[in-house]
């Protein structure tokens, strides 16, 4: 079969390339698929760029994502013919992932297909639609129902749905972004406002500001967020899922104490079976979007390396579908 193969040629030096490979053989209670789709992460360009913090196995087979039919089977919970999706556990990490043409994985990993939605559909959501959506199921559970929602990191994956899944919620959805190149698309998608990184990314030793937003969906963490913390709302909610601008971020007690404002981790990684099955079968319904094709650019297996490229150096707009 053919896989987009990360190797490493000595210490701190890999190579990538698309070649062929064995097709994997399965032992009891795992499930052979036959790719369909899959999708880029920023985690996938870190496998790739063998960020040991991602893998630690070589040679490795990236892509975190992937959708595709059931074409062998030692379980008992899927048959041949399924259509099904894996995201997150360690699929992509240190055990070999969606950028191939056969993925062997356990079936406690595996949720099947939801009625109303495509194969192609669910890598287009893939990792970064999944935790779009258990970050505005966070916002929903805890009473954040309307009003202005900041978004930051606004032109990435998780991001761009977050935007285009709350304007279609109804609420008034604020973007935040570095690319002022890109505000006319964030706007397209459903933005009512553009914010730029560099306005809003400012030293403020004031311990909170005026009330602004009912929530925050947080993908880069950082300064960024200290000081979205100081602009929500009495009893808003911040989730939190990513740290592309920074893991270490400054803050203080005050609008957890005088506001009531909430902050909530997000990680669809180890996620339960059961809380991705429900999120999925939101993103198939209530959630479901009809500008996916907006959002993303579809490649093949030999065009990932210029994608990991663009993802590692902030020139990415949206997703990255991997058609197989």
């Amino acid at each position: 079969m053919k896989a987009f193969v990360v190797e490493q040629i000595k210490d701190k030096e890999f190579t990538s390339s698309v070649t062929e490979i064995e097709k994997p053989v399965l032992s009891e209670n795992e499930v052979l698929i036959k790719t369909s789709y899959s999708s880029l992460n920023y985690k996938d360009a870190l496998s790739a760029a063998g960020n040991p913090g991602v893998t630690r196995v070589f040679p490795h087979i990236t892509g975190i994502d992937v959708s595709g039919i059931v074409a062998e089977s030692k379980s008992n919970l899927f048959a041949i013919g399924d259509e099904v999706l894996i995201t997150g556990y360690d699929l992509g990490m240190n055990t070999n992932g969606g950028h191939s043409e056969f993925v062997k994985v356990p079936d406690n990993w595996i949720v099947k297909k939801p009625d109303n939605i495509s194969l192609r559909e669910l890598m287009i959501y893939g990792t970064a639609g999944l935790t779009a959506a258990l970050s505005i199921n966070e916002l929903l559970n805890n009473g954040v129902t309307n009003g202005e929602v900041l978004v930051t990191g606004a032109t990435g994956g998780v991001g761009s749905i977050s935007v285009a899944i709350l304007s279609k919620l109804g609420f008034e959805v604020v973007a935040l972004s570095g690319k002022a190149d890109q505000a006319n698309y964030l706007k397209t998608i459903g933005a009512k406002e553009v914010i730029l990184r560099q306005d809003f990314d400012i030293e403020n030793k004031r311990p909170m500001g005026r009330e602004r937003f009912s929530g925050v969906i947080d993908t880069v963490g950082g300064n960024i967020l200290a000081e979205a913390l100081k602009q929500i709302k009495y009893g808003g909610v911040a989730t939190c899922c990513g740290l592309t601008a920074s893991p270490i971020f400054n803050t203080n007690v005050f609008p957890f104490i005088l506001r009531g404002v909430r902050l909530i981790g997000i990680d669809s990684v180890e996620s339960s079976l059961t809380k991705k099955t429900q999120a999925w079968e939101k993103i198939a319904n209530e959630f479901k979007l009809d500008m996916l094709d907006q959002l993303v650019h579809e490649i093949s297996l030999d065009e990932i390396q210029l994608a990991y490229k663009k993802m590692l150096t902030a020139k990415s707009v949206g997703r990255y579908l991997v058609k197989l």
